[in-house]
């Protein structure tokens, strides 16, 4: 397997609740198309630093798909970017995998926004006292500056007996404040992506 990237295959109920996370580019191998009633063993793996959040986004992973994936670090426990390539090839292939979806963080950056103070317009009550109450609070609300943490994750669908990629895609996730949420959400994005692009079935 390549280095830096983390694997998993994400799949199931598509929701559509507001989330920080989007999808901002996609590609599809032409004609490609997975239907989870006929997928068998679906490999997940996640490449982190921690081990712990490496478990963490595997059983999250494996908690959605149920029982058609198995997490890497059971197979394939320790460091991954020490792996023969050719060696997890022929092991997945013998295991009977179908799939597996490489994941990678591709970017983190910054973002600085300018939020406007309060403007709107008081209503005028009777007596001073409580318009002075009423008013007060917008015009000593000024504006300020945020800055917002864009979290860029590729995410790549390869076919195993073929060895080919079928689809892949990178998902923006703004200030994620967990990881097990974080990992939900690009699920729910990537799947709402494949399906709307005939991918997924």
């Amino acid at each position: 397997m390549k280095n830096c990237i983390i694997l998993f295959f994400i799949a199931g109920i598509v929701s559509s609740c507001g989330t920080s996370t989007q999808i901002v580019k996609s590609w599809k191998e032409p004609g490609a198309s997975v239907s989870l009633e006929e997928v068998q063993k679906i490999l997940v793996v996640a490449l982190v630093r921690s081990e712990a959040s490496r478990r963490t986004i595997e059983d999250q992973l494996v908690m959605r798909l149920q029982k058609k994936a198995f997490p890497s670090y059971v197979m394939m426990p320790g460091n991954l970017s020490g792996e023969d390539e050719s060696a997890i090839t022929a092991k997945l292939k013998g295991d009977g995998y179908d799939y597996v979806l490489m994941m990678r963080l591709a970017d983190v950056d910054k973002e600085t926004s300018y939020v406007p103070g309060s403007n709107v317009m008081p209503h005028y009550y009777r007596g001073y006292g409580g318009y002075y109450r009423y008013a007060a609070p917008y015009y000593y609300d000024p504006g300020y500056y945020r800055e917002d943490k864009n979290y860029f994750i590729e995410t790549t669908v390869y076919s195993v007996p073929d060895n080919k990629l079928l689809w892949v895609g990178t998902s923006k996730t703004v200030n994620p404040s967990r990881i097990d949420k974080a990992v939900n959400e690009v699920a729910d994005a990537v799947s709402k992506k494949m399906k709307e692009e005939g991918f997924l079935k």
